[in-house]
């Protein structure tokens, strides 16, 4: 992988986020954790080149990116849906994930992101909010996306670094 900035980034961030999924990886006290996701977006705030990502209470890499100033967000070629598909479904409470899935981390200054990564986003986190039902104008997103009154947790990072192959 070769660093390279932002701005020669030649990808559509929608296909990015909606059609090829990330991987959202952090460490925290020695072991790692990932979840894959498909919501999301990429921009600028306060002078800075950020994403916008989002993470449901329950989901167990959100204890990760808590605990952690950092995190990667990883896209993986096409041939690795059935390890995104294996990441969105399964816990790692229940199993090593990771390890199961033969997919292999590899860190950039202490943040570990996936080997077989064809992008990776090195971040620092700089904010984050819980989601609440009266901050929603569209009242139907709240039926349709959260009918257990699990609203995500929005988290703004910076992107410190691209990683490209």
């Amino acid at each position: 992988m070769k660093e390279i900035t932002c701005e020669e980034l030649n990808e559509n961030a929608f296909d990015l986020i909606g059609k090829d999924w990330m991987l959202f990886t952090a460490k925290k006290d020695g072991k790692v954790n990932t979840m894959t996701a498909s919501w999301g977006g990429v921009g600028v705030m306060w002078g800075k080149k950020v994403a916008f990502i989002f993470i449901r209470p329950q989901r167990y890499t959100k204890e990760f990116v808590d605990a952690s100033g950092e995190l990667s967000i990883s896209i993986l070629p096409e041939k690795y849906r059935k390890e995104l598909n294996y990441f969105g479904t399964v816990s790692g409470r229940d199993e090593d994930k990771i390890k199961k899935s033969g997919l292999e981390i590899t860190e950039c200054d202490g943040v570990p992101y996936f080997k077989e990564a064809r992008l990776a986003f090195i971040c620092k986190k700089l904010y984050k909010q819980d989601m609440k039902e009266e901050c929603f104008i569209e009242k139907e997103n709240i039926e349709r996306w959260y009918k257990n009154n699990d609203y995500h947790t929005m988290y703004v990072v910076e992107i410190e670094k691209v990683l490209s192959e």
